[in-house]
């Protein structure tokens, strides 16, 4: 009678086992045919390309020019008298010829806070010293203006626009920043910067350190280290300081001279010389200052 009722419980349990593990089975076999038929994962769109279109040229390059509060009329001016000099002059003109193409395209922007980005003069092909006043007329004519706060980042995103839309197919692309302060609104310097370095741009750059009459709540005495760290990049890339209102003039020259002709030594790959600048100063001291300023 025991050994019945053993056997009988064997039975049962072995009948147990075996819907649960055949329930099992099926449940997993289920599983990987939902698993199977899932879609699969959508594919990482694809790198943004630059366009295979337009006029062969040497360089695109971006004039992005600071027009910030903290940038006095007289500045301004010559500011642009500098730039109107440097693209009509014969030691540029002759650099430009000697080039591969023999010609550049260039566009002159004007930048202030994140959403002051104004197109002074559009995609331009130079070649010649007729071309180039052509440009710098148009350059020259436009009204100078102001504009609040002081967004290098904002510049550089907008000046990668602009050379995502031109009409050229250049062998180099490069964004020139001229500025007298740090970015203190819109994102991060640095993360515009590398994006745009990434995509083979060089962003040049020049600080303007001026000596003024009065100290702003915005200045950065290390101004020129900063452009060093936070501002330019890319292969051959390089700043030319201004340090005295003389000066615009032939600094603009020199800096559009290296432009045209292509430069093999960056400032920003010196040994040892990037770090020593805070990335975030002009937003620390935006913070601080929060009720005015540039």
């Amino acid at each position: 009678m025991l050994a019945a009722r053993r056997m009988t419980w064997t039975i049962t349990w072995t009948k147990i086992w075996r819907t649960g593990l055949a329930g099992l089975m099926l449940a997993l076999s289920g599983g990987l045919a939902g698993l199977a038929q899932s879609p699969a994962p959508a594919p990482e769109p694809p790198a943004e390309i630059w366009p295979d279109k337009g006029t062969d040229v040497d360089v695109a390059l971006v004039l992005a020019v600071d027009i910030s509060y903290s940038m006095d009329p007289d500045e301004l001016a010559l500011q642009r008298e500098g730039y109107v000099a440097a693209l009509t002059s014969p030691q540029v003109i002759e650099a430009i010829r000697k080039g591969v193409v023999g010609r550049i395209g260039v566009t002159y922007l004007e930048w202030a806070g994140t959403f002051s980005q104004h197109v002074i003069a559009d995609w331009t092909i130079i070649e010649d010293a007729n071309s180039a006043k052509a440009f710098a007329d148009s350059i020259a004519a436009a009204p100078v203006r102001r504009a609040r706060r002081t967004s290098i980042s904002g510049a550089i995103d907008f000046s990668m626009r602009r050379l995502q839309e031109a009409p050229l197919r250049p062998l180099r692309r490069v964004i020139d920043i001229s500025g007298d302060g740090p970015n203190n609104e819109g994102g991060l310097v640095t993360l515009a910067r590398d994006k745009a370095v990434r995509r083979g741009v060089v962003i040049n750059g020049l600080p303007i350190i001026i000596k003024r009459g009065f100290s702003s709540l915005y200045d950065v005495d290390t101004l020129d280290e900063y452009y060093e760290d936070c501002v330019i990049g890319g292969p051959g890339s390089f700043m030319v300081v201004i340090n005295e209102r003389d000066q615009f003039a032939s600094a603009i020259r020199s800096k559009i001279l290296r432009e045209v002709a292509q430069s093999t030594q960056s400032d920003a790959d010196k040994a040892g010389s990037r770090g020593r600048s805070d990335c975030m100063v002009g937003e620390k001291m935006w913070r601080r200052n929060w009720d005015g300023g540039n």
